[in-house]
């Protein structure tokens, strides 16, 4: 068999660009969604523009044209989306609910790969409000793939380094502090922590992969889990500088999450179920899912003190 073509839909964003470029890497035939609401958003047309040099093909569709989305999808074998989560960004988790019904009438698609990349939303029915919205609209479209028996895999890559590992999980900075640092709770609770190329390369390792068909593939290589304080003491090591630490209690995180503006609140609730609960280690993977650095061993994904040497 050979490989699958690839229909990628938000391959501007900020995952979505890394499949692109993985997907290409990989050999597969790259088709990328031009939506024509980009409108004046030069970057992103140059972007598109960048990757159709490269060799992808550019497909012009919309989520409100239903008739576009499925002569798009018609394409291809296998579609990956990673339209944006993010509340201070744009939250458009729902649009995908589109995109399933194209994929439903087209017929043809043999795996979809919703935009997920985070954490496991079937593991977040508890989530505070009002951050457990994402899980909810996450479930949303979990429900309406499997009604239609859409084959899929979904990907739970846990924490991007680039908004937790560079910060050292800060609020507030994607770059690490120099002098003072705080941790949740004791900065003992292990979290994962992901390389963005290398969740792309484990994305579209999957997706010709049986082994993945309806499962989650959870991305949890066993050097990257690590806790907050194992994280900052990476950073010291690196600096030669021990920094002044400041720990919050559960109580006085969830005290300052109120204060916040709401498209804040949605995000940094998060925190406080990966620092304070230890969501992302505190279960067994079981027969649903699969781990990706045990599946595609091959892959040598890049460890944290790697990751933090760029911002020394």
């Amino acid at each position: 068999m050979g490989k699958s073509k690839v229909l990628i839909v938000g391959g501007t964003g900020y995952i979505g660009r890394r499949i692109v470029r993985a997907s290409l890497a990989h050999g597969h035939e790259t088709y990328i969604v031009q939506r024509p609401e980009l409108g004046l958003q030069i970057e992103k047309l140059q972007i598109l523009l960048s990757f159709k040099k490269l060799g992808a093909h550019l497909i012009q569709a919309s989520f409100s044209d239903h008739g576009s989305l499925v002569d798009a999808v018609k394409q291809v074998d296998v579609v990956i989306s990673a339209v944006s989560g993010v509340h201070f960004r744009s939250h458009s988790i729902l649009l995908q609910l589109k995109l399933i019904e194209a994929i439903k009438e087209a017929g043809n698609v043999k795996r979809f790969l919703p935009s997920e990349f985070g954490l496991d939303p079937a593991r977040m029915g508890h989530a505070l409000e009002p951050g457990r919205v994402t899980f909810d609209d996450k479930m949303t479209v979990r429900k309406a793939i499997e009604e239609a028996n859409i084959p899929y895999t979904y990907i739970s890559a846990n924490l991007f380094a680039g908004y937790f590992a560079g910060s050292l999980s800060q609020m507030g900075s994607f770059v690490p502090p120099r002098d003072k640092v705080h941790l949740f709770g004791d900065g003992n609770l292990k979290a994962v922590f992901m390389d963005e190329d290398n969740v792309a390369t484990y994305t579209i390792k999957a997706i010709d992969d049986s082994r993945t068909l309806n499962k989650t593939l959870y991305l949890r290589p066993p050097e990257n889990i690590l806790s907050q304080r194992e994280l900052i003491g990476i950073w010291e090591k690196l600096i030669g500088k021990e920094l002044d630490k400041t720990y919050i209690s559960a109580e006085e995180f969830l005290t300052t999450l109120k204060g916040l503006d709401y498209k804040l609140q949605v995000g940094i609730g998060h925190f406080y179920h990966i620092f304070y609960e230890g969501c992302l280690t505190d279960f067994e993977i079981g027969e649903e899912g699969e781990e990706a650095s045990e599946l595609y061993p091959e892959v040598n994904y890049i460890r944290m003190d790697e990751y933090l040497k760029i911002y020394v």
